[in-house]
């Protein structure tokens, strides 16, 4: 998951804010001793491994992509229950907070009360960090602070240095941003988001995207029903010159993003699109812009390109191999 900058992720999000109920919401629960980057027999920590947590996560991924976001806030808040400071769970709930009017207020209320209450719960300053990271107005400067808190209290917590990682990858810092998802692995292999987020940096920052591959190529293994995961390979695979694997992972990206409310529901079309074009399979790039306009999946792009179509703009060979 790509957690934008507060008013872009607020511009992104408000169109398909759909006003539901809010759902119940309880106060972050203190972790429990056990809850630490390795488990009490020292063995390298894997999230995924647990059935208890992946259960609930599976049905809130499927739940959100679907457009369901009460029932997936739910999900990911009992998938919490289990594992208190997954990251992906945990930003996946506040962008289902964020789809609901009004209930992302409700999450920071609790948070700053949870916080407020036990000053030294490292969970509780993660939870409210990644909370105002999603916020509507920018409270970059809050979320820096609790998560500095919570890496003081836990030095070795990876949840911390993803927060703290993504908020330098927001800033468009691509090295301090690589530095703090790489301390997160160290004590938590496992970690989507630093996977995530580290791909995206070797592919767009540091301009390999082999590197970054090899970050985000086990990730669909990890998470089954992670779409955004399958739009960032399919990206990757453009990069890397494979056609064929790239459109087989943004095809799956589609599947799994029924309710076009991810990377890859938005922009996996388009992005097939432009591979087919590239290949000057016109008649499948046409089909491609069709279904992105259809349904209303980055349609003002799509409408640009097959207008280009229509025109005869890529009739003949790119000399760059891109339209």
């Amino acid at each position: 998951m790509k957690i934008q900058p507060a008013r872009l992720l607020a511009l992104f999000l408000a169109s398909a804010s759909l006003g539901l109920a809010l759902p119940a919401h309880s106060a972050t629960p203190a972790p429990k001793a056990s809850a630490s980057p390795l488990t009490a027999a020292g063995k390298e920590r894997n999230d995924y491994a647990d059935v208890r947590f992946t259960t609930p996560l599976s049905l809130g991924l499927k739940h959100f992509y679907a457009r369901d976001f009460k029932a997936a806030e739910a999900d990911f808040e009992n998938a919490l229950k289990v594992v208190p400071d997954n990251t992906l769970a945990i930003s996946f709930l506040n962008a289902a907070a964020v789809q609901q009017q009004g209930e992302l207020d409700v999450v920071t209320n609790l948070e700053e009360d949870a916080t407020s209450g036990a000053p030294k719960n490292y969970v509780n300053h993660v939870r409210l960090g990644f909370t105002y990271m999603f916020s509507a107005r920018d409270r970059t400067t809050d979320a820096r602070e609790e998560l500095n808190a919570a890496v003081a209290l836990n030095p070795d917590g990876a949840a911390g240095h993803v927060g703290l990682g993504i908020l330098r990858f927001n800033e468009r810092s691509a090295n301090r941003a690589k530095t703090e998802m790489l301390v997160a692995l160290k004590t938590d292999p496992n970690n989507v988001l630093a996977r995530e987020y580290l791909a995206q940096i070797y592919q767009t920052d540091l301009r390999d995207p082999q590197r970054g591959m090899s970050y985000a190529i086990d990730v669909p293994n990890l998470v089954p029903g992670y779409a955004d995961i399958e739009f960032h390979l399919g990206s990757l695979m453009h990069d890397l010159k494979q056609p064929d694997a790239a459109i087989g992972y943004l095809k799956r990206g589609i599947e799994l993003d029924t309710g076009h409310v991810g990377e890859a529901g938005m922009h996996g079309y388009t992005l097939i699109a432009r591979i087919y074009i590239e290949q000057r399979k016109l008649k499948e790039a046409k089909k491609a812009l069709d279904d992105a306009i259809a349904a209303d999946a980055d349609s003002i792009y799509a409408k640009t390109l097959l207008a280009k179509l229509k025109n005869g703009d890529y009739a003949s060979p790119s000399p760059t191999g891109h339209p």
